[in-house]
């Protein structure tokens, strides 16, 4: 057994398809075959039912499957323990992030990060809330940023950031004349949302109901631009994140409906699994985060 054997066998147990995960690894089809063959020898157990449309992992695949993420981590801990003996920050960072987060408010941090650590690479993940923290828990990122919350007893969530929610219409739609529109005002309206486990649709959600106002059609949409381009095309309204219309404000294709009414903030959070409090690249990357925010 070697890490590489691991590394294959929890990417096909993620796309359960071998020439999917030959490709994505970059290596041939009977590559992967051999390093499965390779660990159901070494642990004299079939790892996979496999039939001609479906590949399913088997009881004790899933026993070695959680065990193979704890040793590829360890593994990674420990190259990245003597590589910070060397006193150089290289290496590779795992960060997942929400759609708000990964797309928006994460690019200016791997900017100052990328000046002060040239060696340091980065793999960005991106999905909605829910996505991250699982990735969070399952060892599959090193850091998740996210804007909704979690109840997720497993990981670490530390906050790092206020963000503003604002609701959003086309520049033409007719709250945009009014100068204070009031929570009555948008009763009976369209409203675009994005999908179920994204923090913004959750809060959208609460927003709706905490104010008992009615919805004449709802549309869920699983990509900030689609949401931005359908509410700019006047089919109705969104809550969104004031980090992500700023180019839209000045260009004037987008208005933000000034409610009589506080401000919506929410928090932004970092995610970790335990584990990962001792990985120094995840400890530079909280501080270059804090610092930036």
């Amino acid at each position: 057994m070697n890490i590489e054997e691991l590394h294959t066998f929890i990417k096909l147990c993620e796309i359960k398809n071998f020439t999917k995960t030959a490709d994505a690894l970059c290596m041939s089809q009977p590559t992967v075959s051999l390093h499965i063959k390779n660990l159901e020898r070494e642990f004299q157990t079939q790892l996979f039912q496999r039939s001609p449309k479906l590949l399913c992992i088997t009881p004790t695949g899933e026993i070695l499957l959680e065990r193979a993420r704890q040793m590829v981590q360890l593994y990674e801990q420990t190259s990245q323990e003597l590589l910070d003996y060397h006193h150089t920050v290289q290496g590779h960072l795992k960060i997942g992030a929400s759609f708000t987060i990964g797309e928006y408010i994460l690019p200016p941090l791997l900017v100052k990060l990328k000046e002060q650590y040239p060696e340091l690479s980065f793999q960005i993940i991106i999905g909605n809330t829910e996505e991250i923290v699982q990735c969070a828990k399952l060892f599959q990122v090193d850091i998740g940023l996210v804007e909704g919350k979690t109840n997720e007893k497993e990981i670490i969530v530390e906050p790092f950031k206020d963000d503003e929610l604002v609701i959003v219409s086309a520049a033409c739609h007719p709250l945009a004349a009014k100068k204070n529109v009031s929570i009555a005002d948008l009763q009976n309206e369209d409203w675009i949302t994005r999908e179920i486990g994204s923090g913004t649709g959750e809060y959208l959600k609460q927003f709706l109901q905490a104010n008992e106002l009615k919805v004449k059609t709802l549309m869920s949409i699983s990509s900030i631009q689609g949401i931005k381009e359908t509410v700019m095309n006047n089919l109705g309204l969104s809550m969104l994140s004031k980090s992500v219309i700023e180019r839209d404000l000045k260009t004037g294709e987008m208005h933000v409906i000034q409610l009589d009414a506080p401000p919506l903030l929410r928090t932004l959070s970092y995610i970790y699994a335990p584990s990962m409090k001792e990985k120094r690249n995840v400890n530079i990357f909280i501080e270059a985060l804090r610092q930036l925010f």
